[in-house]
């Protein structure tokens, strides 16, 4: 089974990244333990290399999600989360919406001012009204699991915007008075950069 979990890692990284210059496995008393992979970007002339180490031992990274040469290795427990937000957060919205929200989550764990985990983003201090209220301990249904699945193949409806929020209801003033760059309304919420 781990051999398995191995090859769909390796397979996922493969289909995700840009040219492949090394791949290694390493293994502990005869068990696929590791695997590292260095990636180049072709037209970098200094060959600048991008090593990630991902530790698959307890066979829990699920996903692959892989933008600008940046990726975040998924468990389930990180794609129940972002489902969860997403239910929460964009109940009633179009799916595209639902996208929109599930993009929000992986585009702050991919940025450096944000926590480097899903779950360290999504239980940031303010971060999701849903946390805040306690609405996050719903159970999402299978629209949201696709949406985050489509965001996590790249599909990103927002502009890689780090920020929304409903302009009708919020009662946040700083959603409000804070200058919004590449803003794009989805559903009944507004989606953006600062």
């Amino acid at each position: 089974m781990k051999y398995l979990n191995f090859l769909f890692i390796f397979l996922l990284t493969l289909s995700f990244s840009g040219e492949i210059i090394e791949v290694s496995a390493l293994e502990l008393q005869g068990t696929t333990t590791a695997c590292l992979v260095s990636t180049q970007d072709s037209d970098n002339a200094k060959k600048d290399y991008n090593t990630t180490f991902i530790d698959i031992t307890d066979g829990s990274t699920v996903e692959v999600f892989n933008h600008n040469d940046k990726m975040i290795y998924l468990t389930e427990e990180d794609v129940y989360l972002i489902s969860q937000i997403v239910f929460a957060e964009s109940k009633g919205e179009p799916y595209e919406g639902k996208v929109a929200v599930a993009s929000v989550i992986l585009n702050r764990v991919l940025d450096p001012a944000f926590p480097s985990t899903v779950k360290d983003v999504v239980f940031q201090t303010n971060a999701f009204s849903c946390v805040l209220d306690g609405k996050i301990t719903v159970t999402p249904n299978q629209e949201c699991f696709n949406a985050v699945y489509e965001a996590i193949k790249g599909n990103d409806p927002t502009n890689e915007a780090l920020f929304f929020y409903n302009p009708t209801i919020a009662t946040c003033s700083w959603m409000h008075d804070i200058k919004k760059t590449d803003s794009r309304s989805i559903g009944q919420h507004l989606f953006f950069k600062v």
